[in-house]
């Protein structure tokens, strides 16, 4: 009797984990997945979506011609348990980048980052700004009325007010305000409202990919923050230039490293029309070529990235392109754009002994499997220099504009 109560737990028991196993594929199947005429098949999904090839059976009338194309799958090829569409969509093949980029961006307006007290000739008075209700991260549109271009606009209305009171308008999480403040004459006998502005910023990066089609391209993979209030810098115009590495810092445990490079202003590569989470977007103005590949490559959707070997293309001198060996570790499965899509471990000698594994600069980055752009090098982890996160490359070109 407890031989055959044993065995009845036994089956209980196997029965409950084989039901956890098959709940669990079923909710880690996507309702909707993307794919090229040329790859839809029963095959496809097998290889790609679904990851026990026992256990489910596609059926589903397979019409090219059609923008959508529902699939039952069914258990055993018995019991239905879910019906996948797959959106037909172009194939897209883009040029993988690796090339430093320097990049300067203009903002909307002018960036409140910090305030200061103003000298006078009786001593320090608190500054007006501050006094006045003007916030850290507030973007100032005009003053006065007029649309402010640069620093020196507001600079120049300060001056000129002879401490009259002035108006500022004042955009402050997607909401307007008007703000009245008055000039103080400090110990220069200059104006001043006691206020930090900032209207630029440049750095250097990767770039991701170019499209020979429409000359598109996307950098990054992560937003350009402005440094002192960590918020989205305001993209009014901005432009990429050819860079050359000149330095590395190499990373450490607790200390992000460093590309180190220059630009000119007149080597002009392309302009700015984007600044999002997932990168910076915008044209460039000429041909690209890395000199690795030749020929665009075809993109990789989500579903496709597969944990385990990968490359990435990257510069550490000067401007010469290189592939470097590196794993990735976990795939996030994803239903919305974001910078952090994959982990990934440098596993590259070569690339280790120079900069200790993910750099600033690399960002950008592209990661190829398996012949195809799978994402781009977005993070590093502060006490793993070696690893850190991507980006899936159906972010970055949805991010963009494109139809996937």
């Amino acid at each position: 009797m407890k031989c055959l109560k044993s065995l009845k737990q036994k089956f209980i028991y196997i029965t409950l984990f084989l039901s956890l196993i098959i709940v669990s594929e079923i909710l880690y199947m996507p309702s909707t997945i993307n794919a090229t005429e040329n790859e839809i098949s029963s095959e496809f999904l097998y290889k790609n979506v679904l990851k026990n090839k026992y256990l489910f059976k596609v059926e589903g009338n397979i019409n090219k011609n059609q923008p959508k194309i529902d699939f039952k799958i069914k258990l055993l090829g018995l019991i239905p348990v879910k019906t996948m569409t797959v959106n037909v969509t172009p194939e897209i093949r883009l040029f993988p980048g690796g090339q430093p980029i320097g990049v300067k961006i203009y903002s909307y307006g002018l960036i409140v980052v910090g305030f200061s007290d103003i000298e006078t000739s009786e001593g320090f008075k608190q500054s007006p700004a501050a006094i006045g209700g003007v916030e850290i991260g507030d973007l100032i549109i005009e003053a006065e009325g007029k649309e402010l271009e640069n620093v020196y606009d507001l600079l120049s209305i300060v001056k000129n007010s002879k401490g009259e009171e002035i108006k500022l308008r004042i955009k402050r999480k997607g909401d307007i305000k008007i703000i009245k403040l008055k000039p103080i004459k400090a110990k220069n006998n200059d104006y001043k409202i006691g206020l930090w502005v900032r209207d630029s910023t440049s750095g250097i990066g990767t770039l991701t990919y170019y499209d020979p089609k429409n000359k598109n391209f996307g950098a990054l993979g992560h937003p350009i923050n402005d440094v002192d209030t960590g918020m989205l810098f305001p993209l009014k115009k901005g432009k990429i230039y050819d860079a050359n590495i000149i330095a590395i810092e190499q990373g450490l445990r607790g200390k992000p490293g460093e590309l180190k490079g220059i630009f000119m202003d007149d080597s002009s590569l392309g302009e700015i029309e984007k600044n999002t989470v997932c990168g910076i977007y915008g044209r460039l103005l000429k041909v690209y070529n890395n000199n690795i590949y030749e020929n665009p490559m075809p993109i990789a959707h989500q579903y496709e990235v597969k944990e385990g070997p990968a490359t990435i293309l990257t510069t550490l001198d000067g401007n010469t392109v290189k592939e470097y060996d590196i794993v990735i570790e976990k795939i996030i499965q994803q239903t919305k754009p974001s910078p952090k899509s994959m982990i990934i471990r440098i596993v590259d000698p070569e690339l280790l002994a120079k900069t200790g594994g993910i750099v600033q600069g690399m960002s950008g980055s592209p990661i190829l499997q398996n012949g195809k752009i799978v994402g781009a090098i977005t993070h590093v982890f502060i006490n793993r220099p070696d690893m850190g996160y991507g980006i899936y490359i159906e972010w970055m070109l949805k991010e963009q504009g494109y139809d996937l």
